[in-house]
């Protein structure tokens, strides 16, 4: 990877263990592979320097195992770190609930009402609706219901006062237009930023967080590093969208919240800063944008 900027990458002080969080996976039966158990893979992440996750769900089913998912797994370590104690009694985790735009033409109703059941019972695990937004690359659903279904979850996000994280594949010009048309909440987290330096700019331009992935660590992704060497570290943020989008050097595998610590060592090179510092930064970007105090 090359580094922006002038001279050789900052040497990493040893002393500073750098500390991660995830801010996009999923976790959820659905998308982990059989052979990984939850808690080891969660173990793992913990072993590499992860101190969180964010488990985000795509539809009222995987929204409702993502809280599900947190629940279980705050039991699991307040009662002793997990099996074994192998996760750390201070490890994190949060849910999302949202429906992804290829869900989008069933609507938003059962979304909506596990949303509010979920808060109803407990605020604190939910920290954001998403992912929603618009993808014009597959179409999955019609563009029209794409749009009304991102609408609806913004002013759902606005609503409960809830960060909102958005999906947006060749759409930002529908993107930024729902956004502005309903009003951003106050928190917006542009997921998995796909977009060059012009996009990343009218992202940050409405408040927004900028997420970047695997994909930042791949040969052809050049314009995507440039979006994350202009963008401000704290609005930056790392994330795994696991199982998808392994980083360099584990490309073509199952991905997992462990190999954050890849894309987030790109990211550092990118931005010409220690990866212990980058952690520190986009840890704290990520509290920030989804209001973990």
């Amino acid at each position: 990877m090359t580094t922006v900027g002038a001279g050789a990458s900052p040497v990493e002080d040893s002393s500073t263990p750098a500390r991660w969080i995830d801010s996009h996976c999923h976790l959820q039966d659905r998308y982990r592979p059989e052979e990984d158990e939850l808690l080891p893979t969660l173990s793992e992440a913990s072993a590499a320097g992860v101190v969180g996750v964010v488990c985000v769900g795509t539809d009222a089913a995987t929204s409702r195992q993502a809280v599900d998912l947190v629940w279980n797994v705050r039991r699991e370590i307040s009662a002793g770190g997990g099996r074994g104690g192998a996760v750390p009694h201070d490890f994190e985790i949060w849910a999302t609930m949202g429906l992804h735009p290829h869900e989008a033409s069933h609507g938003i109703g059962e979304l909506e009402h596990a949303l509010e059941e979920a808060l109803e019972t407990d605020r604190d695990a939910v920290v954001a609706v998403g992912e929603c937004g618009l993808d014009y690359y597959y179409e999955h659903s019609p563009r029209p219901a794409q749009r009304d279904a991102f609408a609806a979850q913004v002013e759902l996000a606005r609503r409960h006062d809830l960060t909102l994280v958005v999906h947006s594949r060749d759409a930002w010009d529908d993107t930024l237009d729902v956004l502005r048309a309903v009003g951003p909440p106050e928190r917006t987290v542009l997921h998995c930023f796909t977009g060059g330096p012009d996009e990343a700019r009218r992202c940050l331009d409405v408040g927004a967080f900028l997420s970047f992935s695997g994909i930042v660590t791949f040969k052809g992704a050049q314009d995507v590093r440039d979006a994350a060497a202009m963008c401000p570290l704290d609005r930056l943020m790392v994330e795994t969208d696991a199982p998808f989008l392994a980083p360099v050097p584990h490309r073509g595998k199952q991905n997992r919240p462990a190999w954050v610590v890849a894309v987030g060592e790109a990211l550092s090179d990118v931005k010409g800063v220690t990866p212990s510092s980058l952690a520190e930064t986009s840890t704290a970007a990520t509290r920030a944008a989804f209001a973990l105090g």
